[in-house]
């Protein structure tokens, strides 16, 4: 039969990766065993785990092809780079080879059918070095079929091995798990995705745009099988390129253009342009889960790039734009009560009756939150005394009359005294009170203006801080700054001071003095400052 003639292959199958070296995300594993092939320490069994889709049965193939293979002379050992022309290696990529038994375990999860593997294993393979048997989604095996295997699993013969593959390794006992040595393949990133279908449009002879294989990746979750189907439903979806356009209208994807604007209309608290954009997604053929899932792929885009964490290199550069002047002009509570609204709106449009009506009540509820204080702030304004609880009345005063003025309220007036100062500050942020108490020493006390020297430790961020406080208590604007030269001690120091002299007065009383000459190892301990006078009193 011509080529021309042979029935189409899916992509999936199509490009199966054929070595090693074509698996993706994999470099890990593919390591591992080429040491342990080099050095001969080649475990009975191999578990693999990971998504549907990213190579596990192919992976398990390869390790059977790379422990048969014989080279094209015939001659060959097990290698890491099986040759793929031998019989065993084209006997195994077609899936005709006597000795590599492959399992569904789905359809085969009895005893009865362990007990079978179990017979068959005490007999030398026909004509492979190996005999391997690959055990698809294990973990379909009931419980007494995974007891009568434990045996066999432990102690096979050294003639066979076992490739189990599973995307549930949660089900598999324990006692499974330990008789093998286990691998997880992780989900291949979405550049990496975008990259191999780039080679493969190539191979095929289709025009793509980069945007559509960048969707198709993301679409992919990960998984290699799933993106190759869906760019091989593009390719059939028709035109002479697959188009961004034609990928969003086959997978009924939101346009992220659209998105990016509702999302703008959403911080803007704009209700009508809200409801008029997620209208005219809908009527596009977007689902409303779909643009929830937009949106809040947006919120983290942008939260990761406030964080620091880097961009997608799947984004677009309006995309990378877009995210980075949010990121200056949002604060990360806002982000996650953005997160946190989206997100619970998105469960509410899975599980409604109306999803659309759904989806419109859960982004009002987004518009009218973003108009409202952050709970965080309003608390540290209320204890910061920013703003005052205003308590309900029992009754409503009597009325003024209507051409009265408004009655005034008297600004509080600033403390005559620096250390009078301090006792405010420490009543309302006692942590501040300490800093200002011990660690300063003041140059100009002249309200609204405050000046001071450090005399110890204090945070980058102590002059802002106690000049806000300051401003919320007197409702005046404060010019707290921080300067070099002379000035007061602090008091702190000026206490330590004032002790020490009390100290050095009592000492000096003639009781005091007498009783330290006569005893010459006496010491002053718990003593209590005394009052004014005290000193000329006791002379």
């Amino acid at each position: 039969m011509s080529e021309s003639q042979q029935p189409y292959r899916v992509l999936a199958r199509k490009y199966r990766p054929q070595r090693f070296a074509d698996l993706i995300g994999q470099d890990a594993m593919v390591q591992t065993l080429a040491n342990a092939i080099a050095r001969e320490r080649l475990a009975h069994a191999f578990l693999l785990t990971g998504v549907r889709g990213v190579g596990k049965t192919s992976t398990a193939r390869l390790i059977a092809k790379a422990l048969n293979c014989v080279g094209p002379d015939g001659q060959g050992g097990p290698t890491i780079d099986p040759c793929g022309v031998c019989e065993p290696c084209r006997a195994i990529a077609e899936g005709r080879h006597i000795d590599v038994i492959e399992i569904d375990a789905a359809s085969h999860n009895g005893v009865d059918d362990v007990r079978e593997i179990s017979e068959a294993v005490r007999y030398a393979a026909v004509s492979a070095r190996y005999k391997i048997y690959i055990i698809d989604e294990v973990h379909m095996l009931s419980k007494a079929a995974f007891n009568a295997v434990l045996k066999t699993l432990e102690e096979p013969p050294a003639h066979v091995k076992f490739l189990l593959a599973t995307t549930e390794v949660q089900k598999i006992p324990v006692t499974v798990l330990s008789r093998c040595q286990r691998f997880d393949l992780k989900r291949i990133p979405a550049e990496k995705l975008a990259d191999h279908f780039a080679r493969v449009v190539e191979a095929e002879q289709v025009e793509a745009e980069p945007e559509a294989l960048q969707l198709i990746a993301r679409a992919a979750e990960g998984s290699a099988r799933d993106g190759l189907s869906i760019l091989d439903q593009a390719i059939a979806h028709g035109g002479p390129v697959v188009s961004a356009d034609q990928v969003r209208d086959m997978l009924g994807l939101s346009d992220r253009g659209a998105v990016r604007r509702l999302f703008g209309l959403l911080l803007a608290g704009d209700a009508p342009g809200v409801l008029g954009a997620l209208r005219d997604q809908y009527d596009l053929g977007v689902e409303p889960s779909t643009v929830f899932i937009g949106l809040l792929e947006a919120v983290h885009g942008v939260t990761r790039a406030k964080a620091g964490g880097g961009q997608d290199p799947a984004l677009s550069m309006e995309e990378r734009e877009a995210h980075a002047d949010w990121a200056g002009r949002l604060g990360f509570a806002t982000l996650h009560r953005l997160w946190q609204l989206l997100l619970k709106g998105h469960a509410e449009v899975q599980a409604a009756a109306l999803p659309i009506e759904a989806a419109e009540m859960a982004l009002l509820r987004v518009v009218h939150a973003s108009t409202m204080p952050d709970p965080g702030e309003l608390a540290r304004r209320l204890v910061n005394g920013e703003v005052t609880a205003v308590p309900a009345q029992a009754a409503p005063p009597e009325a003024a009359p209507a051409d009265a003025p408004a009655p005034m309220l008297a600004r509080p007036t600033p403390p005559a005294d620096f250390p009078a100062l301090v006792e405010v500050v420490n009543a309302r942020r006692p942590l501040l009170g300490q800093q200002l108490h011990d660690f300063v020493g003041l140059v100009r006390y002249a309200p609204p203006e405050l000046v001071v020297r450090p005399t110890g430790p204090l945070p980058a961020e102590f002059a802002r801080d106690l000049g806000a406080l300051l401003r919320s208590i007197y409702e005046m604007r404060w010019d707290v700054s921080i300067a070099d030269g002379p000035a007061e001690p602090s008091l702190l120091d000026k206490q330590k001071s004032a002790e020490n002299a009390a100290r050095d007065a009592i000492l000096a009383t003639p009781v005091v003095k007498a009783a330290f000459e006569a005893f010459a190892e006496a010491e002053l301990v718990d003593y209590t400052p005394p009052e004014p006078g005290f000193a000329a009193r006791s002379a």
